[in-house]
Order: C-alpha cells, then structure tokens, then sequence
C-alpha cells in the first residue's frame, strides 16, 4: 500500500537517470498540500550511492511544485528517509514562499529545477 502512495495518479512515474555513481531508478514522487504553504513531498528511488541523493530527489520535486504554485522559494522543515529493499524513501516537508523567507535549508526554485535538469533528477 505504501508503494501506491508514491505512484499514485499525478505524480511522476519511474524514470531511471545515469549519475556519476551509476543508475539511479526514480521510482515515483508524490507532493500533498497540507494547507496554506506547507506541502509534503515523498519520494521513492533506488540505486543510491549516498543518502543524500533522496533529499535531492525531494528538492526538486519541492522546487518544481513551488514554480507550478506561483512561488519562488522553497524552505527545507524535516525529513524522513528509510529504506527496505534496496528502495530508498524520503518524506519532507516544505513551506512555500513568494519572496526569498529567512532562516537556513531556503531553496531559490528556478535554479533548483535549472541543475536538476541539468543533472537529470526529475521534477513533479
């Protein structure tokens, strides 16, 4: 059942990607508004090196959301990840934000969604 929340209709499907470390399968992401500028990203993918290709995953997924939204900045509140099977799952949460919001973990979206193009992560 887990499985089917990360595909679910409207959200990506699997897409495998080749980085420096080998293939990468991104097997899904699935972004909930949980009202007002908060959003829940969840991602599923194998083929990880290092864990912080999940948060990558989720990054981009929260970037591209917040452009679709008419926002410009995303910020970075928590992060789950855990993994069975050789399938990495992340789970965070981000507010939405016009204008660039203070404190850390703050996201500029356009050049985000730019370099994951770039490095083939994909986005929502």
């Amino acid at each position: 059942m887990r499985q089917a929340a990360f595909l679910a209709a409207g959200s990506l499907t699997a897409c495998t990607a080749v980085s420096q470390d080998g293939p990468l399968d991104y097997q899904g992401v699935s972004v909930d508004n949980l009202g007002r500028d908060l959003v829940s990203v969840q991602v599923a993918l194998s083929g990880i090196t290092v864990i912080e290709q999940v948060q990558a995953y989720a990054d981009c997924a929260a970037a591209q959301y917040a452009l679709d939204e008419g926002y410009g900045y995303v910020r970075h509140l928590r992060r789950k990840v855990d993994q069975e099977g050789g399938i990495w799952r992340g789970d965070a949460v981000y507010t939405l934000s016009k204008t660039r919001p203070e404190g850390t973990n703050v996201i500029d979206a356009d050049s985000v969604v730019f370099a994951c193009v770039e490095n083939g992560t994909p986005t929502v």
